[in-house]
């Protein structure tokens, strides 16, 4: 038996597992929260989710600095690369870390005063 087979057999045995009787005998409790957060949960979610773009936007800064760098030694040294693809993958996500709030908003928009 060769391994992709047994990946093959291991991945149609994932759904029978799943649905086992009595979920294995595993009771995941409901929370009951009647529709409401709990309290500074949103609070500190939304500092969470402006910690992680600010770190986002460091990391693109970061690595076009580094893009940069790369690409002047190999100038001086007179190498060739493909620096620009690395560059233009290094802008590709910063502009998706710049754009995944403004998205996220427009799919989801609050109830006070979202955009429609």
């Amino acid at each position: 038996m060769i391994p992709s087979d047994l990946y093959y057999r291991a991945i149609l045995r994932i759904p029978a597992v799943l649905r086992a009787p009595g979920n294995l005998g595993v009771e995941v409790p409901t929370p009951d929260t009647d529709g409401e957060l709990p309290d500074g949960l949103a609070d500190r979610v939304s500092q969470v989710l402006g910690l992680i773009s600010w770190g986002g936007t460091a990391a693109g800064v970061v690595g076009i600095l580094i893009t940069g760098a790369v690409m002047a030694i190999s100038h001086k040294r007179g190498e060739s690369s493909e620096h620009m693809s690395r560059l233009g993958m290094v802008l590709g996500g910063c502009i998706l870390v710049a754009m995944a709030g403004p998205i996220v908003t427009w799919i989801f928009p609050s109830e006070e005063g979202g955009s429609d």
